[in-house]
C-alpha cells in the first residue's frame, strides 16, 4: 500500500517560458506558414532579337583628380638644370651605340632550351620501301610543319617505268602516324627532286627520271596535278637533280620554277592556263665558254662534263645563282647572260650561256652547292663583301668559298665517302650541315654502279673547328647512305635526312645549333678576311 501511494499517476501543469526572439520577429515580420503553396512552372525559349553594345566608362572623380595633380608637382626649372647637365654625356653615348655592332645578327629566342640532339621522327611509306625505293629528297613547306620527300633510285633498276611516289607528312597534326602519309601522290617515273612554294604551302615541284618537270597541290586530294611540262622539244633530256622556286616581278603569278639536269640545260618555266608549264628562257653549259682563271689548267675530257647537278641562288643578288657540274667544278652564273650557247638544241626559246667563273675542281662529280644567307649582310665593311657558299662532292670535301677567288677558302675532308648534299644553316652564320653515304649508288658521269656503306650526316661549326665535324648524328641500327637533307628554316631546330632505305627522320637540333652567338657575324667576317688577306 505505501508503494502505491508513492508511485501513483498524477497529472501536473506544464511550465511557460516568453519567447524574447519570437517576440522582436514579431515586431518586424508576419508570421507565414511552413508550406507555399502550389508553384506554377513553365518553360520557353528565349530569343534577343536585338543585340547592342555600349561602351561604360566611369566618370572621374574631379576632386580625386585634383588630389592627385597636387601630389605630382614637379620642380621644372631643377629639371632643366639637369637635363643641360647630362645632355653631352647623354648624346654621346647613343652615337657611340648607335655605330657598336655588338649585337649584329643576335636575335632573341624565346623558345625553351633543348640541351640533346634528338630522334623525334622516324617517317616512311611501307608501300614505297617494299619496292626498294630511297629517299631522293625532303623539303619544308612554307608554315614549317609539313615535311615532304620523293622516292625513286639512285642506284641500278629500271628508273624510266619504275612507280614512284611523294609523300607529306604533317607533324603538327593529332595522332600522327609515322607509316601512314598525310597525302600520297602515284608518279610514273621516278621523282629525283622536289621543293615546296617558298610562300604556298601546298604547292610542290618535282623533277623526274624522264626530264619532266610537274607541279602538284597538296590540298587536291584527288587529282593533285595541276601543272606540268609534259614530254616535248623544250623538255629535259636526262634527269632532272633540281627543282628552284624563284620569286618573279610580275604579280598574280607563283613565281619561276628553275631545274636543271645532266642534259647540261638550266630551264625556267612559267605557268600557263592550260595546266601547262611554258618555257620562259633557258641556258646551257658548254665546256668551251667557261670562263677560267689562270690558276686552273685546260679541262680533260671528264672534266669538261657540263651535266648539272645542283642548284643555289644568291639571296643578296637576284642575277647570281651557283651550280655543280658532272666535271668537278662549281661555276658562279649570271642570269644576265647575253651570250648564245654555242650548242642549241632544238627550242622553242634561244639558250644562253650564263657561266662567269670557274671555281677549283673537286676530285670527282659536284652534287650539291649551297650559298651562305649570311654573309653580305655585313654592307658596312670597308672592303667589298664577299659572298660566301660551300660546295661538296664525291671525293668527300666540302669547299668554302668567296664568289670573287676561283680557290677555296677551306677544304674540309669530312668523309672518305660520298658527300651527296650540304645546306647552310638558316640561323646560325658559322653552321652547316652535311650528308654522306656509301653504298651501290650511279654515277651520272660514267652511268656505272659504285658500292657504298653506312652514311652520316655531318654538323660543322665553324666557329670550333675548320677541319671536322662538331657533331655526327648517331646512326641507326640499320647503316644505309643519306642522300638528302634540309633545315626547317621556319622551326630551325628541326632537321629532316632521307636515306636509301626509303626513312625520313627529322631531328631535333639542341641549342648550341640554333642559337646565333652576338659576334658570330664578325667571326665569319674575320674568317673571310683572314684566310684570303
Amino acid at each position: 500500500a505505501g508503494a502505491a501511494a508513492m508511485f501513483g499517476d498524477r497529472t501536473v501543469p506544464g511550465a511557460h517560458f516568453e519567447s524574447l526572439w519570437r517576440g522582436a520577429q514579431g515586431a518586424s515580420c508576419e508570421p507565414k506558414s511552413c508550406q507555399t503553396g502550389r508553384i506554377s512552372t513553365a518553360e520557353a525559349a528565349v530569343q534577343a532579337h536585338v543585340a547592342r553594345d555600349a561602351s561604360v566608362q566611369t566618370d572621374q572623380c574631379r576632386d580625386a583628380g585634383r588630389d592627385f595633380r597636387q601630389e605630382a608637382q614637379v620642380d621644372y626649372a631643377s629639371l632643366l638644370s639637369f637635363l643641360q647637365r647630362v645632355e653631352d654625356v647623354v648624346v654621346k653615348e647613343l652615337n657611340k651605340n648607335w655605330k657598336s655592332r655588338a649585337f649584329d645578327g643576335f636575335e632573341v629566342n624565346w623558345m625553351d632550351q633543348n640541351e640533346t640532339v634528338l630522334c623525334l621522327h622516324t617517317l616512311s611509306y611501307p608501300e614505297a620501301q617494299d619496292q626498294n625505293l630511297q629517299v631522293t629528297s625532303v623539303s619544308w613547306n612554307a608554315t614549317g610543319s609539313v615535311v615532304a620527300c620523293s622516292y625513286g633510285r639512285l642506284d641500278d633498276g629500271d628508273w624510266s617505268t619504275e612507280k614512284s611516289y611523294v609523300c607529306t607528312w604533317n607533324l603538327d597534326r593529332r595522332g600522327l602516324n609515322p607509316q601512314c602519309p598525310d597525302l600520297v601522290v602515284d608518279v610514273p617515273s621516278s621523282v629525283m627532286c622536289l621543293a615546296f612554294h617558298p610562300s604556298q604551302p601546298s604547292l610542290i615541284a618535282g623533277g623526274l627520271f624522264s626530264g619532266e618537270v610537274v607541279v602538284w597541290d597538296a590540298s587536291r586530294r584527288e587529282d593533285p596535278v595541276i601543272w606540268r611540262t609534259g614530254m616535248t622539244d623544250d623538255t629535259h633530256t636526262d634527269p632532272v637533280y633540281q627543282v628552284t622556286w624563284v620569286p618573279d616581278a610580275k604579280p598574280r603569278t607563283h613565281g619561276q620554277l628553275w631545274s636543271v639536269s645532266t642534259d647540261g640545260k638550266i630551264l625556267v618555266w612559267r605557268e600557263e592556263r592550260d595546266g601547262q608549264l611554258a618555257l620562259a628562257a633557258g641556258f646551257a653549259m658548254v665546256a668551251q665558254q667557261i670562263p677560267r682563271s689562270p690558276r686552273l689548267k685546260k679541262f680533260t675530257l671528264g672534266e669538261a662534263a657540263m651535266g648539272v647537278t645542283s642548284l643555289s641562288f644568291s639571296p643578296f643578288d637576284p642575277h647570281v645563282f651557283m651550280v655543280g657540274v658532272e666535271g668537278g667544278y662549281a661555276l658562279k652564273c649570271s642570269t644576265a647572260a647575253e651570250a648564245l650557247a654555242l650548242q642549241q638544241p632544238g627550242s622553242s626559246v634561244p639558250l644562253r650561256a650564263p657561266a662567269e667563273l670557274a671555281f677549283s675542281r673537286h676530285g670527282g662529280p659536284v652534287y650539291s652547292v649551297s650559298c651562305s644567307p649570311f654573309h653580305r649582310q655585313l654592307f658596312l665593311a670597308p672592303h667589298p663583301p664577299r659572298n660566301l657558299f660551300l660546295s661538296c662532292g664525291t671525293d668527300g670535301q666540302v669547299h668554302l668559298h668567296s664568289m670573287l677567288q676561283a680557290e677555296p677558302l677551306v677544304s674540309l675532308q669530312l668523309s672518305k665517302k660520298y658527300l651527296f648534299c650540304v645546306r647552310w644553316s638558316p640561323v646560325r652564320p658559322l653552321l652547316f650541315a652535311a650528308a654522306s653515304g656509301e653504298g651501290k649508288a650511279r654515277c651520272p658521269t660514267t652511268a656505272m654502279n659504285t658500292f657504298i656503306s653506312a652514311g652520316d650526316v655531318h654538323l660543322v661549326d665553324l666557329e670550333k673547328s675548320l677541319q671536322k665535324p662538331t657533331l655526327t648524328l648517331p646512326r641507326t641500327a640499320e647503316e644505309h647512305p643519306i642522300y638528302c637533307l634540309e633545315f626547317n628554316s621556319r622551326q630551325s631546330w628541326l632537321l629532316a635526312v632521307g636515306d636509301a632505305a626509303g626513312t625520313v627522320r627529322v631531328w631535333q637540333l639542341s641549342s648550341d645549333f640554333t642559337e646565333q652567338g652576338p659576334r658570330e657575324m664578325n667571326r665569319l667576317e674575320q674568317l673571310a678576311s683572314e684566310i684570303t688577306d
